[in-house]
Formats: structure tokens, sequence, C-alpha cells
């Protein structure tokens, strides 16, 4: 559970909600109408611009901005390095029974066991990690669209009750109505990319830089053993994929 996601989320809300109650009550902001077009809107022009499978995917790859399951990269490389002494002492066939939770890595030592050939393997590494990329740039697209949307929908949301309001002008009772429409679909618009959308789609970028980077480091590891490289060489060459003040890794 990544927290920082769910405190800002939750936290942004109370805070706007707070300021609300302080001032007016808090049906004062709630509008049917204003909902309908932002909310409304944003969904139909999300799925004018992507197919329902690519959408539908995307609120998935969504998940990775509230979970948080990416292995801190020495952790990895310690785990790397163990299987790369393992192999010195009984080779390859000494992994085959080997459980390791990191799917990508497993399967990298899955391909190395079967006796598939180095360049093979890596090859389809990069492919995996290319497309992973691609996907995970498709729900980031889709979600930078929402957050471009949602407050050109509260602008038309707020043109809609400009209209309303100037044809009745000779009737006091409904200039609020409109009015209210008018203000609120442009504040729904703002809240709901500058709170949501938007700071997903960041993190989801952030999410796949660090997946990459992780599975750049297993790419690297596992040439390293299919190559029969010293624990100890292998180690320092996966080291150096760390921060310098990260590179201790038990020395």
């Amino acid at each position: 559970m990544d927290i920082a996601t769910i405190v800002g989320i939750i936290g942004g809300v109370v805070l706007i909600v707070v300021s609300i109650l302080l001032g007016s009550p808090l049906t004062a902001f709630l509008n049917i109408p204003g909902l309908m077009i932002v909310v409304g809107g944003t969904i139909m022009a999300t799925l004018i611009m992507q197919k329902l499978n690519v959408v539908l995917s995307a609120f998935n790859v969504a998940m990775n901005a509230f979970f948080d399951k990416t292995v801190p990269p020495d952790r990895l490389i310690k785990q790397i390095v163990d299987l790369a002494v393992k192999v010195r002492k009984g080779g390859l066939l000494a992994l085959e029974k080997e459980k390791i939770k990191h799917p990508f890595l497993a399967r990298a030592v899955r391909m190395a066991v079967d006796g598939v050939e180095p360049q093979e393997i890596i090859q389809t590494l990069k492919i995996e990690i290319d497309s992973m990329v691609e996907r995970h740039e498709s729900g980031q697209k889709i979600f930078r669209f929402m957050g471009s949307t949602s407050p050109a929908m509260g602008m038309i949301g707020t043109l809609i009750g400009l209209v309303q309001m100037l044809r009745t002008m000779n009737d006091p009772s409904t200039i609020g109505p409109a009015m209210a429409v008018a203000l609120l679909t442009t504040f729904y618009g703002a809240l709901m990319a500058f709170l949501i959308f938007n700071p997903i789609a960041d993190k989801l970028e952030e999410r796949t830089k660090e997946e990459k980077f992780n599975m750049e480091i297993i790419l690297a590891g596992i040439d390293g053993i299919i190559k029969g490289i010293n624990h100890l060489i292998l180690q320092d060459k996966l080291i150096a994929f760390l921060p310098s003040k990260k590179r201790k890794l038990g020395k």
C-alpha cells in the first residue's frame, strides 16, 4: 500500500470539505447537473478517445499508484548476486528449484535453466521491458487525457450555466441555480484534474521508471550469470546502477 497516495487524496478532500463547511453547508457545493457534465462528459470523451478495453485496463494499471510492489534495487541486486554464487558452485541447474518471487527475474532464470540461447534470453527480456513500458504509458496517457478534459468539461458547464442565467434574467429565482452550475462545474473539473487524474498519471509514470530500472538491473544480472562472471565482479557491475549513497550492499 502506498500511504502517500492515500494520504494525499484523503487529506486533500478533507481539507476542501472542511474549508467549505467553515463558510457554508456542504450541500451548497453539491450540484447534480454539474457533476453529470464534468464526470459524465470526461468519461464519454475518454471512451471516444480510446477503446473500452484499453480504458478499463488503464484503471487496473492505476492500482499501481495505490499499491507499491516495487522491490528495492539493493535487495534485488543482493538476490541476483546470491544466485550467481549458487551458479558458480553448481551450474545453472542449481537454480532449477530456486523459488523466486519477482516474476521478471523468475522468467529470466527459468529460460537460463532451460538452456535457451543467451542472445534469445536477452532479446526476449528486452521485448518484455518495452512491452511493459508501452502498456503503462497507455494508462498514463488516459489519465493525462482525463486530467486535461475534466477542466474543459467544467468550462462547458460554466458556459451552459451562463447561457441559462442570461436567458432568465427577468426571473431572479432562476439566477441562483444557473450560476451554481456555472461555477461548480469549473470547481469539479479543477478538483478532479489536479487532485486525482494528473497526480495519478505522474505517480504511474514514476512507478514505470522504477519498474523499468529494476528490470534493467535483472537484465544485466542474468546476462552476467549466463556468462559466468565472478559474483564479486557482477556485484560491482550491478551496484553501479545505484546512487553513490546506496552502494553499501553489505561490503
